[in-house]
């Protein structure tokens, strides 16, 4: 337990990027040490991510976790340290059929990028693709078209953008002629679209139904729009000093920049 006992939260949700890892790719110091002492004090942490199983379990096994981590920004909820699949939504066949026609008229510089089978699939080659996949520590496999990969079985698409200007036509072009897709931002330059309903909210709310944990004894923390839901559906809200506007505005608290100990600062105020 903790110095006086006091823990006023049951779980601590975090996003990775940004939040928790900083740009160097590594945990904050701070924030693994702080993490840590939560767990110690009976604390359960979460991590809850846009990335794939690979991606994200270097993180899982620094931390030191055995719970779900909530991945492809709520579109599987996973056991990393098994690899079981505890929860899962795919991009409906339509929608995934019609991202493939629309690819080819995605303005220049915007690159899809497909999850299926826990690999990354790309059917061309880019600087901003290189960058992407070294960012995340993965392997882009090269196919030979779209059609190649199972209709049934999208988890999302990324769209990796090599200038921020060119998240705006990018999403106005995919929003005007897709149905069935659940369009975030996860950076300035991701684009994402993930199946109807999938989000980190929505994830963390069925873990919680499941493992029989109110939201009001949740804390969770993030700093792209790809976390508002999440921050709103957890009982305490949380956002990076130096994330989004849009996600400061939203949460309860505004905490530390991400290298300064974002999620430290957090501790420190549910674990006196």
């Amino acid at each position: 337990m903790s110095a006086t006992g006091i823990r006023t939260v049951d779980w601590i949700v975090t996003d990775l990027d940004g939040t928790l890892v900083a740009r160097d790719r590594r945990i904050v110091e701070s924030s693994l040490a702080a993490l840590r002492r939560f767990m110690d004090a009976g604390g359960t942490v979460v991590i809850a991510t846009g990335r794939s199983e690979t991606a994200a379990l270097p993180y899982y096994r620094t931390l030191g976790l055995t719970t779900p981590a909530i991945l492809y920004n709520g579109a599987r909820v996973v056991d990393l340290s098994t690899g079981a699949v505890l929860h899962r939504r795919c991009l409906a066949v339509a929608a995934w059929a019609k991202l493939t026609m629309l690819f080819g008229s995605l303005p220049d510089g915007v690159w899809p990028v497909a999850f299926s089978g826990g690999r990354a699939h790309v059917v061309s080659d880019s600087p901003a693709l290189r960058q992407y996949a070294h960012r995340d520590g993965i392997t882009l496999t090269r196919i030979g078209a779209w059609g190649d990969l199972p209709l049934d079985d999208i988890v999302k698409v990324m769209m990796i953008c090599d200038r921020p200007d060119r998240m705006d036509p990018a999403e106005e072009t995919v929003s005007a002629n897709v149905e069935g897709v659940t369009l975030v931002r996860s950076e300035s330059t991701y684009l994402e679209a993930l199946p109807v309903g999938a989000t980190k909210g929505a994830a963390l709310r069925e873990l919680a139904a499941a493992r029989g944990v109110a939201l009001a004894d949740i804390a969770a923390i993030g700093d792209n729009p790809n976390d508002l839901d999440m921050i709103q559906a957890a009982g305490l809200g949380a956002a990076v000093g130096d994330g989004a506007e849009t996600v400061r505005a939203a949460a309860d608290v505004v905490v530390a920049p991400c290298a300064e100990g974002a999620v430290a600062d957090l501790v420190a105020r549910v674990l006196p």
